[in-house]
């Protein structure tokens, strides 16, 4: 905003954004709402970790509607889907494609062409990752991570957008490797996706055993969830939104001599969030800002996104474990005990230089 208070082209440009995806927000809800019932928390986690550029690991019984929910939102969305079952017996190779030797009928020659693995689309669904070897599973790392994958030496950068939904069976622990702290980390959301309701549940019955079908529109192209990505790095987060979500990363590190660690924490944590934590936690309200209409991040947004993000972070220990206490007990503790601001809030004095200067 200028000095006459008006609104100068970037902040029109950004409320544009807002209104846009608020817009197809509720479109989109809408449009999955034909086939999906319930399980609208599921769904607003997935939009949000979207425009965030996160990647989300689904946790769930079977038949839940994991691969219909992913599956249905890249058809709204315009996007490439593309599912890789995981098994004992995949290999590397079998997710980020390899190189053939190809021979030139007309010349004779001999090259190497890379044929293309299922991780070249817009929206990879890893179907219980957990089922693969180590090995496999870290084929996935630099994927996720770079949006690239190498092979023979050369870089082979993934289609724009890209994300990565992994699910993975809580019940059926036999044969399986579990995922690894430092791979589930890679995961901006750990989500749970939990039984329907009643009436759910009956309307699941009525809907899905008769002849009608459904069809699921287009609401936003590849370009335009580009464009709005970059919408939501441009939110901006007041000091003490990000003092707020800075403590109750800290607030889980038993390990940290200058955290402010509360006993139950201590009692029951063996390890918690790091870095990359707090950043999630922020990008994660900055979308769930932009997703209800808003161009500033609040604490509730922090809040409601901080059990997704945490939970595979903050690691229980042997006593809690005996007791039945779990992460998310820890994390909902932690979100009702914790002041929303301190005095101790404040912007580095070496920041706070540099926005003077």
């Amino acid at each position: 905003m200028n000095q006459s208070g008006e609104l100068t082209s970037a902040s029109q440009e950004d409320l544009a954004a807002v209104e846009k995806l608020k817009s197809a927000y509720g479109r989109l809800r809408k449009e999955l709402a034909k086939v999906i019932v319930g399980q609208d928390t599921v769904v607003e986690q997935l939009l949000i970790s979207i425009f965030a550029q996160g990647h989300c690991l689904l946790e769930g019984v079977p038949g839940l509607a994991k691969t219909l929910i992913v599956s249905t939102l890249a058809k709204s969305l315009n996007l490439n889907f593309k599912r890789i079952q995981f098994t004992p017996d995949l290999m590397p190779s079998d997710v980020t494609g390899t190189e053939v030797l190809q021979e030139d009928k007309v010349s004779g020659t001999r090259v190497f062409r890379f044929l293309q693995g299922p991780i070249f689309a817009n929206i990879v669904l890893a179907d219980e990752i957990n089922r693969t070897p180590p090995k496999t599973q870290a084929a996935m790392l630099e994927s996720m991570q770079e949006r690239q994958v190498t092979i023979g030496g050369a870089r082979h950068a993934l289609p724009s957008p890209f994300f990565v939904l992994a699910t993975q069976n809580p019940i059926e622990q036999e044969g399986t490797y579990t995922l690894p702290e430092a791979q589930q980390d890679r995961f901006m959301f750990k989500v749970f996706v939990d039984y329907p309701s009643y009436d759910e549940e009956y309307l699941i019955a009525e809907t899905t055993t008769s002849v009608q079908t459904q069809t699921v529109e287009q609401v936003l192209t590849g370009e335009d969830i580009e464009a709005l990505q970059k919408s939501v790095r441009r939110v901006p987060v007041a000091p003490h939104v990000i003092h707020y979500a800075l403590r109750l990363i800290r607030a889980t590190r038993v390990g940290a001599k200058d955290a402010n660690v509360p006993a139950f924490v201590r009692d029951n944590v063996s390890w918690g969030a790091g870095p990359r934590g707090l950043q999630y936690l922020l990008l994660g309200g900055k979308a769930r800002a932009m997703l209800h209409g808003r161009l500033a991040v609040g604490v509730e947004d922090i809040k409601a996104v901080a059990l997704p993000v945490l939970r595979h972070r903050v690691i229980t220990n042997f006593s809690a474990e005996s007791e039945g206490i779990t992460s998310d007990d820890v994390i909902r503790r932690l979100l009702q005990e914790l002041p929303e601001s301190s005095e101790g809030d404040r912007v580095p004095a070496k920041l706070q230089k540099a926005l003077n200067a």
